[in-house]
């Protein structure tokens, strides 16, 4: 598939505006990295203490350029066991991803406020 086609039939032309932009991200290639404890926690905090990613930490470092994100974000992979446990958690169905997701974004948000309110 050329750079200028998606799929078998659909071309760049025919991709709304929003995607095109984001064609050359699509292409970007993730690279992961096992350090010591020490070389990754060094890495980590220090991104912490400059408030970025690690990952814009390493491009820092690295002497790449990093864009500030639209939106931080905090991410976590959860697994079907995972959201069974959530699901008994939050007494919610463990169909009901979306509320799952909610109720871990209610608990993020009050562990923030306790942290802040006992310095």
């Amino acid at each position: 598939m050329g750079s200028s086609e998606i799929g078998d039939m659909t071309t760049m032309a025919d991709l709304p505006e929003k995607w095109k932009k984001s064609d050359k991200s699509i292409r970007a290639v993730q690279l992961a990295f096992e350090f010591s404890k020490g070389v990754s926690d060094t890495i980590r905090n220090q991104a912490n203490r400059q408030g970025v990613s690690p990952s814009d930490q390493i491009r820092s470092i690295i002497g790449l350029q990093a864009k500030k994100p639209k939106r931080p974000r905090l991410t976590i992979s959860l697994s079907q066991i995972d959201y069974e446990i959530l699901a008994e958690r939050y007494t919610l169905s463990v169909e009901d991803k979306a509320g799952i997701r909610q109720a871990i974004s209610e608990e993020l948000i009050s562990y923030s406020e306790a942290f802040h309110t006992k310095k």
